[in-house]
């Protein structure tokens, strides 16, 4: 590079630094959620006006244990319980929920080996085994199909249709791919016809994030940057994460660039963002803690 004038080169990228800066998400308020019992998710219902936070119950944290003392509870945008124990409501038996998604009047949440649907105004439910899955982690829904992570097994899964709460119907359970070292964990709609995936495997063995396209391959989009559990996708682009090993939130940008939004978290879990004016609500879990923290987002 020729550089005539390095003060006006310096002083171009002193601007654009400036405006980088400017234009980043911030955190302006951070309320903590507290009574909760290991809160591994929680999915944002904008048009009920309510959150749904997993729960999985005992006095000790055993993600996979088939225990039958997991629960999901009802609790207002602000952080209010309105039903501590809102699901399962007929007598079923959950053991660890952990993520959770919600479409319309359909909640869905993952249980170690199988998946649950929920109609959010009776609470009908019906629960799906996943044959193999040994860690079923994280759903996500787009149109007509649904794809959960299964986090152990290294494998990511395809159900059509998403909606099966009818048992007269009968869903098409698929691989996406299996034994890709993605240790797959959180899951989101990504650009296209595309998913963004998340890994988790341990503090000494980082995952990147990756998108997964119509071939489904899984293709690195970042260096192997932590113990990643939940993804979301912004307006903008950005995607924020969660890292255990960090213990943060932070904003990615899809050119390197990451910023810790919020630390301090000791198991950082499965969120969910609400538009809020120009800005998000974030509603993040602690599992470890056991609470969840309501952030808001602008710039």
């Amino acid at each position: 590079m020729n550089i005539k004038n390095p003060i006006a080169v310096a002083t171009t990228l002193f601007l654009a630094t400036l405006a980088h800066g400017a234009d980043a998400w911030k955190v302006t308020s951070d309320k903590p959620v507290t009574g909760l019992v290991f809160p591994e998710s929680v999915g944002c219902d904008a048009a009920g006006k309510a959150l749904y936070v997993g729960s999985f119950g005992g006095t000790e944290l055993k993600p996979g244990e088939k225990d039958g003392k997991g629960s999901i509870a009802k609790l207002s945008l602000d952080g209010k319980v309105i039903d501590a124990k809102f699901l399962p409501a007929h007598g079923e038996v959950m053991n660890k929920p952990k993520g959770i998604w919600i479409a319309g009047n359909r909640l869905w949440v993952t249980d170690i080996d199988g998946v649950w649907i929920f109609d959010l105004k009776t609470r009908k439910s019906r629960k799906l085994d996943l044959p193999g899955v040994t860690f079923a982690n994280d759903p996500a829904v787009r149109g007509n199909v649904l794809i959960v992570t299964d986090n152990r097994s290294d494998k990511l899964m395809r159900v059509e249709p998403a909606d099966f709460l009818d048992a007269k119907v009968q869903p098409k359970i698929s691989e996406v791919f299996s034994g890709k070292s993605v240790n797959p964990n959180g899951v989101y709609p990504g650009a296209g016809d595309s998913w963004l995936v998340v890994g988790f495997v341990s503090a000494d063995s980082p995952r990147a994030i990756f998108t997964v396209g119509k071939d489904g391959e899984p293709k690195p989009i970042s260096t192997p940057i932590g113990r990643l559990d939940g993804v979301a996708r912004l307006a903008d682009g950005t995607l924020l994460v969660t890292d255990w090993n960090t213990g943060a939130l932070f904003a990615w940008n899809g050119e390197g660039t990451r910023q810790d939004l919020a630390k301090d978290f000791k198991g950082p879990a499965d969120f969910c963002t609400l538009p809020d004016g120009k800005g998000y609500t974030v509603y993040v879990p602690d599992l470890v803690k056991s609470e969840v923290r309501i952030l808001k987002l602008s710039r």
